[in-house]
């Protein structure tokens, strides 16, 4: 992946302090990470970066509409997403990610790359599971909803011995 130039945090020369970045994501940030999941983004974010003479604390927040299609009927709908995130960024002798709440900066850098954060952010802000809202309270009119409760199995009642009927045709098998 290319480097996104503007998602780039120019830490060098800022005073201690608390310092605000704003982000600005779209379809094209996506892109760029070759993610297809969703049918469009418009979401904004903020760093707000405190810079200490020893170490850095980032504190993300985004906002935002995620277009997706529903799990169930496959029929798009927007997603309201708000979600945040913190990590300290140290400085050590090598570059290292391993931990999610920890990023070491070589000794001597001066910026880093806030668009993998941003993306995780996004990413694993949408649930597992997408479901139309109007699935969940039955106001959505769907041609695939309409063929899932036709094709909805029966609710016959048990028989007098208190068990599925369709099952006592097999029962007569084994006799």
């Amino acid at each position: 992946m290319e480097r996104l130039s503007e998602f780039e945090v120019k830490f060098s020369g800022l005073k201690d302090g608390v310092h605000r970045f704003e982000f600005s994501i779209t379809d094209k940030f996506f892109e760029e990470f070759e993610y297809e999941d969703f049918n469009s983004v418009d979401a904004s974010a903020e760093l707000i970066l405190q810079k200490k003479p020893t170490l850095m604390e980032a504190h993300f927040v985004m906002q935002g509409q995620i277009n997706l299609n529903c799990d169930v009927t496959n029929e798009p709908f927007d997603l309201d997403i708000a979600h945040s995130f913190d990590f300290v960024i140290k400085f050590g002798p090598d570059f290292s990610d391993d931990h999610e709440d920890l990023l070491v900066l070589p000794h001597g850098a001066h910026s880093f790359d806030a668009s993998h954060h941003l993306y995780e952010l996004l990413v694993l802000s949408i649930p597992q599971k997408r479901v139309h809202p109007g699935v969940e309270d039955g106001t959505l009119d769907s041609e695939i909803l309409n063929k899932l409760e036709e094709l909805r199995p029966s609710q016959e009642k048990p028989s007098q011995n208190g068990t599925d009927p369709r099952w006592d045709v097999l029962k007569k098998l084994k006799e």
